[in-house]
């Protein structure tokens, strides 16, 4: 980093006297001599450069490389294009935070605003926050936008990610609300029982998947619906891709659409550095949690970008804050940004109808070698199989063949994911491969 200056001794002593102080000791003459170090920390020796090259090159030899990969349950391949890392690698954009003088930043302001405009037109919504964390905290705090004094009870269709469910029942601990699972029926959520748990129940929102976590297109408007008819909110995680062929969540009446946006120009990268996207109707903006950057203009009138509705936030009105994010994902924000200005409307449609065409043309191939359909319905670019034998043991077959196979969910189940990374050579091989150890 070029922001990085090294000094010499002489200049820290002089740093030092500057401020009053004849040394490091005496500086640090309040700390208790109990809990300061005697000696110094027990670390190896530092290596140069080539030797940390070569310690790094062969750390890195031990990763596994795939030749295709048929795996999304949330983190998903897709191409980046080259000028996404080119923009976004540049020094005056590599930060993960919003700086606190915040108003002085007006590249950075713009950068977040343009990500929210985006995640508006995606999702059809009102208004967008700064991001946060990624698509599980998304939806834990979605629900806790819905909670008041009398509802605090939050509905989950289990055809929801489990990771997803999980962080929401971490929060609903800590906050002294509950999380109730609506059960599923052949894949998608029981609507039906849903209206029957809500009523009277104290509901204080319903969260459900589009797609959802097997891969299945959910009935958002009747999911809306029987929010609604409880008096509780309705919230709609999203796969981003999704929403360019399918009905949006504002067109389905939700109040608040969340969801991960790793897919939209954020690699694997082991799990993270990932983004959620959180959207709301107007209604519920003030309760929408983190950062939002708003247009204005300065004394000259000119355009100008500020953070607004912090009162919301823990570090200003803790007692009445609704959350306590008050960070953002500023560099993964811009990295969405620069994606979808590079793909535009018709590349992101183009991803997403490849996703859909790849994946059922993999789920015929794949019921033909003798992998049967789990579920019935439609579904994007995720299903499910059941496998007469072990799931474990036809992934470990693909494996060495340098494929890494859809995701065990149980014993004999596998869900499978195709994206427009997945070639028709590679999905063939796959098929064949698959109908061997079925065979």
């Amino acid at each position: 980093m070029g922001s990085y200056v090294p000094n010499r001794k002489s200049e820290q002593e002089a740093m030092l006297k500057e401020i009053g102080y004849q040394s490091f000791d005496d500086m640090f003459s309040v700390i208790p001599d109990s809990v300061k170090l005697k000696a110094p920390l027990n670390l190896p020796k530092g290596k140069s450069e080539l030797e940390t090259a070569n310690c790094i090159k062969a750390m890195a030899a031990k990763n596994k490389s795939y030749r295709g990969i048929f795996r999304g349950a949330g983190a998903y391949n897709h191409y980046i294009p080259s000028i996404v890392r080119q923009i976004t690698s540049k020094e005056e954009f590599v930060t993960a935070y919003t700086p606190y003088q915040a108003e002085i930043s007006q590249g950075i302001l713009q950068s977040i605003f343009e990500y929210q405009t985006l995640i508006c037109q995606l999702t059809g919504m009102d208004v967008s926050n700064a991001s946060v964390y990624d698509g599980a905290t998304a939806a834990a705090e979605a629900c806790a936008m819905c909670k008041d004094r009398k509802r605090k009870t939050f509905f989950v269709s289990e055809t929801v990610d489990p990771k997803i469910t999980a962080v929401i029942k971490t929060y609903s601990f800590g906050s002294g609300c509950e999380v109730v699972m609506v059960p599923a029926k052949e894949g998608k959520t029981d609507l039906a029982k849903a209206k029957e748990m809500m009523a009277d129940a104290g509901a204080a929102s319903l969260l459900v998947q589009q797609p959802n976590y097997y891969g299945l297109i959910e009935d958002v408007r009747g999911a809306v619906d029987a929010a609604h008819e409880a008096g509780a909110k309705a919230i709609v995680s999203c796969n981003p891709f999704s929403l360019a062929v399918l009905e949006t969540p504002a067109e389905a009446g939700a109040d608040v659409a969340v969801g991960e946006a790793q897919p939209l120009g954020l690699p694997l990268a082991f799990g993270g550095p990932y983004i959620g996207f959180m959207a709301c109707t107007h209604d519920m903006m003030r309760k929408l949690p983190g950062r939002i950057v708003g247009q204005t203009e300065d004394d000259n009138g000119n355009r100008a970008f500020v953070l607004t509705l912090q009162a919301r936030e823990q570090h200003i009105r803790r007692e009445k804050a609704s959350s306590n994010i008050c960070s953002n994902e500023a560099l993964c924000a811009m990295t969405v940004s620069v994606y979808l200005g590079a793909m535009g409307e018709k590349g992101v449609t183009e991803v997403a109808k490849q996703c859909i065409n790849k994946a059922h043309y993999l789920q015929k191939g794949l019921s033909e070698a003798g992998l049967t359909k789990t579920y019935e319905g439609e579904f994007f670019h995720e299903f499910v199989t059941t496998v007469k034998g072990s799931a474990e043991e036809l992934c470990e077959k693909l494996e060495e063949k340098g494929y890494l196979a859809g995701l065990p969910i149980s014993e004999h189940e596998l869900l499978w994911c195709a994206t427009e990374m997945n070639t028709k050579e590679q999905m063939d091989e796959v098929i064949a491969l698959v109908k061997e150890v079925v065979a």
